[in-house]
Order: C-alpha cells, then structure tokens, then sequence
C-alpha cells in the first residue's frame, strides 16, 4: 500500500509547548518512551508565567518563550483575540518570532501538551494535541465535541453523555474565520471516563444553572485529564514516534501495529486491554 508515514526517523525529536502546569508534559517526560521512542529537544511556552522553565530545568531541556501577551501589546493590542484581521496578522507575526526561536532544534514533530493560542506551526511540522472530548461523536458529518477549554466537557454534560473522553488530534492549521475546529486526524482516543455529576445533576439542572454547569465542568475536565490524558497522551505519542501513523493517497488515516500491515482506521481506541483499532 501506498502512503505517506509521518515520522521515518529512528530516534525522532520533539519540542513540547504548554501554557499552564505543564502536567501532560510531564507525563510525557517521564513515560518509558521518552528516550526510546523519541526525544525531548526544549520545552516552548507562551507564557512565562506558567511551569514551563521549572519543569524544562528539572529534565534539562532547553527552554523557548515568546510572549503572547507582551508581543501583543508591543503591537497596540490588549487583546490577543484572532476574530479580526489586525489580530489574525498579529498572531501570525507572533508564529513567525517563535519560529525563529525554534528553528535552531529542527523538530520532527511537535506536542501540544495545554497550549492555548492558535498557531499555525503545525503546519511546520505534525503537531499532536491534546483535546478533552471524544472527537468520533458526530452528528450530519460533524464531529459534535469540539471547542476549546471546557466547552467539550460542557456540551457532553448537557447531552447527558455518561462517559467523556480525551482525543488526540494530528492539529491542522487555520484561517481568519473557520467555522471547522479540530477537524485533524483521530489519533487516539482515551477508554471510558465515567461522568461525575452532584445529586439532581441532570442535563435541565445544568442548563438552568450556569455556576452548577461551570462546577461540575470543571470537576469532569480535571478527572478527565486524569484518567484519560494523562494514560492516553504518551501512548500515542509513542506510536506516532514510532512510525505507526500515516496517510494514504487519498488522506485517509492508517495504523499498523507491530504485527500487522497498514490498515484504514477512524482512530485507535487506547484501553486497559490494549489497543483497538477503529475501522473507518
């Protein structure tokens, strides 16, 4: 079969960015691939503020920032919404200075471990992301949990979904004024997170409370982070390292395992027993 593997390198390099507690990453940092399947060039972050120098400090990785808000306001803007074309050019400015800083480490691949802002680096290189929301749910052809923060969490909570969970995405790069988010590749997708609801928790409850929904969002996406980004996460960053993902001619997406050919996949569904792939 004809196709188009991701990463052919033995030992592939990667650059981690994040912009918060960074605790994906360090689950990933301290997985038993790292080192075997693939390897950690530096750590990039938007934000100073957030985890990233302690936590590339304490693996001894090389450490990359830009800003975003700073370089935003160095251009006249308190915001760093993309909504208008002056915010979209900016954010576009912002991409090309991290770029710049990045490029000394040629990464095979880059891992979106909580990085918030919209960056069209992936389409430097692949990026995987993270995503909080079971991403094969559709409805009309459209995959129904997308959004970005809770809001996946959200629209499965009033759904009355009973289960969540986490995707991980080949990211693909956007334009001013897409309607289409998270729209990449399927990598993987979590087991079962069970939802946690308070008493009367109900999808009417919910919807007639904002500060109820907001609550219980919050306690899913974290137990969600738990027990399926963090098990799901290094898993297919391995595999994906590894040379298990492709594309065929048509852009669909393949898998193969260790014992198996290249075979057409929806996602691969990564559990306690092993891994399922999902036939398109």
């Amino acid at each position: 079969m004809n196709c188009k593997v991701f990463i052919k390198s033995s030992l592939p390099t990667a650059v981690i960015f994040l912009s918060g507690s960074g605790s994906n990453a360090e689950r990933l940092l301290s997985s038993p691939s790292h080192g075997r399947s693939w390897k950690c060039a530096a750590i990039a972050t938007d934000r100073p503020g957030s985890n990233a120098r302690e936590i590339a400090e304490r693996y001894g990785l090389s450490l990359v920032e830009e800003d975003i808000f700073r370089f935003y306001e160095a251009h006249g803007r308190r915001s760093i919404s993309i909504a208008t074309e002056e915010g979209f050019a900016i954010r576009e400015l912002w991409t090309e200075a991290l770029r710049k800083k990045l490029a000394p480490f040629q990464p095979d691949f880059g891992i979106l471990a909580g990085f918030v802002p919209l960056t069209n680096l992936v389409a430097d290189f692949p990026c995987l992301n993270i995503h909080p929301g079971d991403l094969t749910l559709e409805r009309d052809g459209k995959r129904l949990l997308v959004g970005l923060h809770d809001v996946p969490v959200r629209a499965a909570l009033l759904a009355g979904h009973r289960f969540l969970r986490s995707s991980v995405i080949l990211a693909t790069p956007f334009t001013p004024g897409a309607k289409e988010m998270d729209n990449g590749h399927i990598l993987g997708i979590s087991r079962r997170v069970p939802v946690l609801l308070p008493d009367h928790g109900t999808p009417e409850a919910l919807a007639a409370s904002e500060s109820l929904l907001a609550e219980t969002a919050k306690r899913n996406l974290e137990n969600l982070k738990i027990h399926g980004d963090w098990t799901l996460f290094p898993e297919v960053v391995a595999d994906f390292a590894s040379g298990r993902f492709a594309e065929d001619e048509q852009g669909g997406l393949l898998y193969r395992s260790a014992e198996s050919d290249w075979r057409p996949v929806k996602t691969v569904e990564y559990n306690a027993t092993g891994k399922n792939p999902i036939p398109v």
